[in-house]
């Protein structure tokens, strides 16, 4: 662990290596300028979608570069593949797949010649990159391994937020100031042990700041990349730094946080920000994904023109500033991005194809399948007829989409609104247990903004529009972020069992003959499921009173939880173990 300490000492010496020492108001992620919309983007584009039946032959848009024209990439195969990915991969950034379902006009949206103009993707990507964290290198991985396992067994909360210390703030503090203490001495202490000794008895901590906001800088940065990672320990990591970002403890520690490396500061203060609008970038940063739709010589083809686009763009802004290495960490950092919104956004887009796919609006195809809900039948809260339930699952997951797609940009809001010092917590009873019930008026503005947008999408919205963020119900924006994260840990599962339902030549004997004897065929199994999930996943349940559950924001994916924890009880649920589901909550230690 030497060289993590030698690596940080030396930036500290060299004063650039991380940036400058910005107060938490000067955070890249904290912005006083109005939240900006995001389009809805699609990375599992293929080129079957409706958007591929556009001829490239049409005349170019006013403001538009000139593209390769359609004879030339006909005589030539290879350009041929990296025109249709560069296609391809534009449209998956720019369209939404749900203008169809919910009554858009896409040459209204002037999209549809297949895409926006390099000058529209290149802003597009501009504004992304703020959000997007930059890759680890291997030597933060050295301190992020070292950070995990020492808040794998600090047991912080639990000493700190107790009923008799919150009794005693006096007491709290000091016991806050000695658990800090403890975790930044052995920081230094796993690197050199004479250099942890001395800052146990000295407690020179300006001599490390710029060490110990480094490394957790890149825990932080790692955490909003990889949200299924550190489930618990980065609980305790950002309440433990919220503390120490108190004026208080700011004047015995020091400036223990920096901002978040995003790809936009990287590229800014190595002088590369003209990759940001170059045409490949879509191309080499999309997500390719397996696809029924692709035989593999398709898929290997789009890897090939995607590591072709990579290397194109290394060889094109490489300069004496900007190492290669330097241009490949940026463009795999905003393909990790894209390859988390495959992750947690697709799902959402499968769940509303079914969902209007099987269960038309206007009426059922059956009594069976009306998703008609009644207060107090099955557990429900609410009462809604089979058109307004359609309409109140249809919004919901579409306001979901909305956040997985944002979900980075979100992520560092809530991480600012958390740790901002000027921003005090109540340590409150809520009902369940002591929480830190703190104000989180960024993350808040900007859920307005993504329910604004899928509101007007819409035209009209059924149920409440309230945003719990701050109260009993979402202490604080950590509560908040970790819970949206989780959609996707609800909704993949049971796509894995639909998909396992519906795959009819892969299925075993075993389970064939379930589903005959049960339900006839796979469909009805399938639309048996969905039915169950579409009705009793948003009917407001999960909590005795409409304050805590009921149709608003926060209450919509409450009432989704409460029905996975009731699915063992459901009558296809021995359907579920055929097909291999486990559970919803995943892996927690990972």
């Amino acid at each position: 662990m030497n060289e993590i300490m030698s690596t940080y000492a030396y930036a500290d010496e060299s004063g650039g290596d991380f940036g400058p020492n910005y107060d938490l108001a000067g955070l890249p992620f904290v912005t006083t300028s109005s939240f900006t919309a995001v389009l809805l983007t699609s990375p599992g584009w293929s080129p079957e979608d409706d958007a591929s039946d556009v001829s490239m032959t049409e005349r170019e848009k006013p403001g538009r570069e000139r593209e390769v024209g359609a004879q030339q990439v006909l005589q030539k195969p290879a350009l041929a593949i990296a025109h249709r990915m560069w296609r391809a991969a534009t449209v998956a950034l720019w369209r939404t797949d749900h203008d169809e379902l919910l009554g858009g006009d896409v040459d209204a949206l002037g999209l549809g010649d297949g895409g926006p103009s390099n000058s529209e993707m290149g802003a597009w990507f501009v504004e992304r990159a703020r959000y997007v964290p930059l890759r680890l290198a291997m030597r933060e991985r050295k301190a992020l391994r070292l950070l995990e396992g020492m808040m794998g067994v600090t047991e912080y909360t639990s000493l700190v937020d107790t009923p008799a210390l919150a009794a005693n703030p006096a007491k709290r503090q000091q016991k806050q100031m000695r658990e800090i203490h403890a975790l930044l001495c052995g920081i230094v202490t796993a690197s050199s042990v004479e250099s942890g000794r001395d800052l146990y008895t000295g407690r020179e901590y300006a001599r490390y700041a710029k060490m110990f906001g480094a490394v957790f800088e890149g825990v932080r940065r790692y955490k909003v990349t990889n949200p299924e990672k550190m489930r618990s320990s980065y609980g305790k990591l950002l309440y433990l730094l919220q503390d120490a970002n108190s004026p208080e403890a700011v004047l015995v520690f020091g400036k223990l946080i920096l901002p978040l490396e995003t790809v936009f500061t990287h590229l800014e203060r190595l002088g590369g920000q003209a990759l940001l609008a170059d045409e490949q970038l879509a191309v080499a940063t999309q997500c390719i994904a397996p696809d029924p739709a692709k035989n593999r010589s398709q898929i290997q083809a789009e890897i090939r023109a995607k590591e072709k686009a990579v290397e194109v763009l290394v060889h094109k802004y490489r300069s004496p500033t900007l190492s290669s290495e330097a241009v490949r960490l940026a463009l795999y950092s905003l393909g990790d991005n894209n390859a988390y919104m495959h992750q947690a956004r697709d799902p959402i887009d499968k769940m509303i194809r079914l969902l209007c796919a099987h269960f038309p609006k206007d009426s059922p195809e059956s009594v069976e399948l009306s998703l008609a809900i009644g207060g107090g039948e099955g557990g429900a809260r609410l009462s809604h007829s089979h058109s307004r339930q359609h309409t109140f699952a249809l919004q919901s997951l579409l306001l979901w989409r909305e956040i997985a797609h944002d979900m980075f940009k979100l992520w560092c809001l809530a991480e600012a609104d958390l740790i901002d010092g000027n921003s005090p917590y109540a340590l409150k009873n809520t009902g369940q247990g002591l929480q830190r019930v703190q104000a989180s008026p960024r993350t808040e503005k900007a859920m307005r903004e993504l329910l604004h947008r899928t509101q007007r999408k819409l035209g009209s919205w059924v149920g409440s529009a309230v945003i719990h963020l701050g109260d009993s119900n979402v202490p604080n924006s950590l509560t908040f972020i970790d819970k949206y994260a989780a959609i996707e840990r609800i909704l993949n599962p049971l796509l894995m069992v639909i998909d396992a339902i519906s795959n009819v030549r892969h299925q075993p004997p075993q389970l064939s003959s379930y589903i005959a004897m049960r339900w006839c065929t796979p469909t009805d199994a399938v639309r048996a499921i969905l039915c169950d999930f579409f009705k009793f996943a948003f009917d407001g349940s999960g909590a005795d009173n409409f304050f805590d559950a009921g149709s608003c924001i926060d209450g919509r994916l409450t009432s989704a939880w409460n029905w996975c924890s009731q699915v063992s009880s459901k009558p296809y649920y021995p359907l579920f173990k055929m097909c291999g589901f486990i559970g919803f909550d995943g892996e927690f230690q990972a």
